[in-house]
């Protein structure tokens, strides 16, 4: 089967079927030779990423066709004006696809639009002139989430927020280990400007063949998921709950951090993540007590029984969408609405947990006010003995990281 065969199932898997892109792509990668691999994953994202721009141009040039058909001109439009592909090699190839799949009748029609755009490609169609409109086009943005940061932080700033991409792969050392020692491991790494044990890296690395991620010395992990931790301050010692735990990433770095001196307790709700999450845990190497529990359930005999609790909460995800374009489509406003509802309820039950002078850190990966600075806010005011000690929210373009939210917040303080 042909590269371009095996980008076109995926990429209709992910669009018509809702499949995620990296699980799909995981297991396309198996269909192709190895040295087909990074094409097939450069062709299937920037189709995702130029997705709502690419299609609004076709509109203009055909009606709108069947899935299928649409998905390959969808495909022929990415390589024409984005991967640099001959014009007469991506034309013919989305022509014979079109045979192949069993379209042969549209055959003609794919033909044209694809020559059309060619011929075209310095005088496409505007973009819109109302400006939402605009961003939501030309970056694949859904309305509410436009309005919502346009509203919050101006067009400049959300356009700008819109077409940051994030950076390297980063990765951090795993206690024992030093960072340090990872700057010589993969030669031409750079330190985090904000937490200096993350690293990003020069070059991508295959995790299952590396000998530090076997052995348990490297962890995967966002530089903004470890400025959450470090929200908590110096956790050496204390009894830490992280009641959304799985998988497990912040809790292996407050182990980390610690040295191992931390008395960790993991819950999750659903049993596959928790055995996930258990399995990084064993890998590498952080004593943790773990637990299958709903955080939205009040558990009486938890009161006041952790110096510190993280509560990294289900939310919209939003300040992750610059490298996960699929997800942008699959994002709605009443999605946020109950979302806002359970990180409610879940700050509610779970500040209980916290002994006097302990610490609550309530934490987000998107960009939401409604979910974050304003579901604080709300939480202050109705819970008078706990105080605000650090509020932060990080954005892509002035942070240069994903769109991370934490609030770190003292139950009274003397």
């Amino acid at each position: 089967m042909t590269g371009r065969r095996v980008a076109y199932e995926t990429l209709l898997s992910i669009i018509e079927d809702g499949a995620y892109a990296n699980l799909a792509l995981k297991n396309a990668a198996d269909r192709v030779a190895t040295s087909d691999v990074a094409a097939l994953y450069a062709t299937v994202y920037t189709a995702l990423e130029h997705r709502a721009y690419l299609e609004y141009v076709l509109s203009h040039y055909c009606k709108r066709q069947k899935k299928a058909v649409r998905t390959v001109l969808l495909l022929g439009a990415t390589e024409l004006l984005y991967l640099h592909t001959p014009s007469h090699a991506a034309i013919n190839e989305a022509v014979s696809l079109c045979r192949s799949i069993g379209k042969s009748p549209s055959a003609g029609v794919v033909n044209a639009v694809l020559r059309r755009l060619d011929r075209e490609r310095d005088a496409l169609p505007p973009l819109p002139s109302d400006p939402v409109d605009r961003l939501m086009i030309q970056y694949g943005y859904p309305e509410w989430v436009v309005r919502e940061w346009t509203d919050a932080y101006g067009y400049e700033q959300a356009e700008a927020m819109m077409k940051t991409r994030p950076t390297r792969m980063q990765i951090r050392a795993q206690y024992p280990l030093a960072t340090e020692e990872l700057l010589l491991r993969y030669p031409g790494s750079e330190r985090g400007k904000l937490d200096p044990n993350c690293l990003y890296l020069s070059e991508g690395i295959h995790l299952e063949q590396d000998d530090f991620w076997k052995a348990g010395r490297i962890s995967v992990q966002n530089e903004g998921a470890m400025l959450i931790c470090r929200g908590l301050g110096n956790v050496r010692g204390l009894r830490v709950l992280d009641a959304c735990a799985a998988p497990g990433g912040k809790s292996a770095y407050l182990a980390s951090l610690s040295e191992n001196e931390v008395r960790l307790v993991a819950w999750e709700l659903h049993p596959h993540r928790k055995e996930l999450m258990d399995a990084a845990f064993r890998r590498l190497h952080v004593p943790a007590e773990t637990d299958c529990r709903d955080a939205t359930v009040f558990y009486p005999d938890m009161v006041d029984a952790f110096d510190a609790v993280l509560l990294d909460v289900p939310c919209t995800g939003l300040g992750l969408l610059g490298d996960k374009p699929d997800l942008r489509y699959r994002k709605a406003e009443s999605d946020r609405d109950a979302i806002v509802a359970v990180q409610k309820n879940i700050l509610e039950v779970c500040s209980r947990y916290v002994k006097p002078k302990g610490t609550l850190v309530y934490a987000t990966c998107t960009i939401s006010r409604d979910e974050n600075e304003r579901q604080t806010a709300s939480f202050l005011q109705a819970h008078p003995d706990f105080v605000l000690l650090t509020e932060r929210q990080y954005l892509p373009q002035t942070d240069g990281i994903d769109g991370f939210y934490y609030a770190a917040m003292k139950r009274g303080i003397e």
